[in-house]
């Protein structure tokens, strides 16, 4: 008989996390556990997320050099290798994306290490993810972009074609009799997912179940981002060295409670959850994943204890009908170095700085027989330059100066590098700098997304050297216009407003979907969403973020409201210069544009204002 409840821990975030967290973890179930007498319970899976399109390029170019190579080596040698013996003690398995484009050569340097050390653990591994080798045919079936449009990339500069595959074989790997399960692309929370199916026996049918195990999963895989990290109350997290790792217990229904080891730092708080849960999910009523269509507007979030939060009210949709697939390709160069310089008007002087090496670098180009940049990028880091206008007045004694360039040619951003190192004794005076050595110029790597029908690909299981077929049903044709969508708050009557900043609000959290930005707010009191949602409107928005879109600014921001956690998400179009290693932006992946929202001033009524002040 199974248990009742099913807890999973999440211990990786990214491809560079920390890697004392699966130790961490591990503790739980350990003899050398917490010594404070607080409680603890065993976990039953640990899961690790690790994958990024970036991510996928950088792999991909590793396993072209290097065929058995192509996975985060460092899930095997540091996640895994010093943690073996423990997990297996504890019988806790193990879920990871950390195959990347190579899950068979992770799941082979796996169980050599598990061998060595005499270890009686079942590796299983997922397949079918991976299209490159399809790169022809699906060029030829003439795919376009997903949000732009645009063509299918040229064939010889891909490096990577992944589908977004669900939670089912990961299901069934464990079914199988898997202690490890290996998969390569599959939505960052199916690792999560698939644990919970195999455990509580949902079907494809159940789908608040599985829209409830996504949001587990979504709140998992970012690590501590959910247990204090990235979080806008940051002065009340303490020991940011020790931070836990968060913890979900999931019920058969879906409902979960989350948490974090005991006597580790961080924060888990109905706030710090539902910065996670709004963190990069576009539309909340049409979370779109393999398995299903997840709604999370009407998610009740509650603190049932310290360090403990319930959560319910997710709910979903049949399963889309394709696939998302993504594509990186190399397109372009760029390089760019960061300089400081500080004393009396600082910014001035970077200024002035910048247009130099602009002009002598364009000067040079000319020499050189090369074409111009097809774009450059200066940002005055320290001088508010992130705030569009506010940033071309005033003094500034301390700035750091940033020069970007993407040219065709790798020569092109050489000779950029070369003459900002050789106005280094040009320069206005307070020029300095901690770095070694002259950055070098690198390859850009842009992204493209596409839609594939279900049918065109099927996911399979390698275990005990045999391949089974995971199948997924077509799916269903997603209907926006049938989603009932919430009535908007009524702000209340006021007799006079006063203006405050909405950081004395709501919390905020943002993050990056390509060239999108998604910034979460989350009132901080019910009463005070209405004031909220009548000030951000979309045109608001997309005013405050003009020096950022590059596309139509009255189409550039979709509002949506999420009544259940007090929310409002924001996605804004065209506003990150391509996202990601397209992008010469300081801020590429938008991380810090819920901090630029939260200085907006909000009216609100002379009563809330004076609360906010007492």
């Amino acid at each position: 008989m199974s248990k009742r409840t099913l807890r999973i821990a999440g211990a990786s975030g990214f491809w560079g996390d920390a890697t004392r967290s699966t130790a961490q973890l591990l503790k739980q179930g350990s003899k050398d556990g917490p010594q404070d007498g607080s409680e603890q319970a065993e976990l039953d899976f640990i899961v690790y997320d690790y994958l990024a399109e970036i991510t996928m390029s950088i792999m991909a170019r590793a396993r072209a050099k290097k065929p058995e190579t192509g996975y985060a080596l460092d899930f095997v040698s540091a996640a895994m290798k010093p943690n073996l013996k423990e997990i297996a003690r504890q019988g806790i398995k193990i879920v990871s994306n950390a195959g990347g484009v190579n899950p068979q050569a992770c799941a082979t340097a796996l169980r050599e290490i598990i061998a060595e050390q005499g270890l009686d653990l079942q590796v299983a591994c997922i397949v079918g993810d991976d299209l490159i080798d399809q790169a022809e045919q699906l060029s030829a079936q003439q795919h376009r972009e997903m949000f732009n449009a645009e063509a299918f990339p040229p064939v010889h500069k891909i490096a990577s074609i992944n589908a977004y595959l669900g939670a089912f074989p990961v299901a069934l790997a464990l079914q199988q009799g898997a202690d490890i399960v290996i998969t390569g692309r599959c939505v960052d929370s199916a690792v999560t997912l698939g644990a919970c199916i195999n455990h509580f026996g949902w079907g494809r049918d159940d789908l608040d179940q599985l829209a409830m195990g996504s949001l587990a999963g979504h709140i998992l895989e970012c690590g501590p981002q959910a247990t204090g990290g990235n979080f806008t109350d940051w002065e009340l997290v303490e020991s940011l060295e020790t931070i836990g790792y968060p913890i979900a217990e999931i019920s058969a229904d879906g409902s979960f409670l989350c948490s974090k080891p005991p006597g580790t730092g961080g924060l888990v708080s109905v706030a710090t959850v539902a910065e996670q849960m709004v963190y990069e999910i576009g539309d909340p009523q049409a979370y779109i994943l393999p398995d299903v269509v997840c709604d999370f507007s009407q998610v009740k979030l509650d603190q049932v204890g310290d360090d403990l939060v319930a959560v319910t009210g997710a709910t979903g949709l049949p399963a889309p009908d394709s696939y998302k697939v993504c594509s990186t390709y190399g397109d372009q160069w760029r390089g760019g170095h960061l300089l400081s310089l500080y004393g009396i008007d600082a910014n001035k002087k970077a200024e002035k700085l910048a247009a130099a090496i602009l002009t002598a670098s364009r000067r040079s180009l000319k020499q050189y027989g090369l074409a111009d940049f097809s774009e450059t990028s200066v940002e005055v880091i320290g001088a508010e330059s992130q705030y569009g206008a506010a940033g071309k007045s005033g003094s500034y004694r301390e700035v750091a100066l940033k020069v970007a360039a993407k040219h065709s040619d790798a020569a092109g951003i050489g000779i950029l590098l070369k003459e900002m190192t050789g106005l280094g004794l040009a320069t206005p005076p307070g020029l300095c700098g901690f770095a070694g050595g002259r950055p070098k110029p690198s390859p850009i790597v842009r992204l493209f997304s596409f839609q594939l029908p279900k049918g065109q690909l099927t996911p399979q299981v390698e275990i005990n050297g045999q391949l089974i077929d995971c199948p997924d049903p077509r799916g269903r044709v997603l209907d926006l216009s049938a989603i009932a969508r919430p009535p908007a708050p009524q702000t209340p009557e006021a007799q006079e407003l006063v203006d405050v900043p909405l950081i004395s609000l709501a919390y905020g959290r943002s993050g990056d979907k390509g060239d999108k930005a998604n910034i979460g707010i989350i009132a901080r009191q019910p009463e005070y969403l209405p004031f909220i949602y009548a000030a951000l409107t979309e045109q608001a928005v997309a005013q405050r973020f003009g020096h950022f879109i590059q596309g139509p600014a009255d189409t550039a921001v979709e509002r949506y409201l999420m009544p259940g956690c007090q929310g409002i998400n924001f996605l804004i179009h065209d506003v990150l210069g391509g996202g990601g290693m397209a992008s010469l932006r300081n801020d590429s992946q938008g991380k810090g544009y819920g901090q630029l929202l939260l200085n907006a001033p909000i009216p609100v009524s002379a009563e809330i204002a004076a609360q906010l002040t007492d």
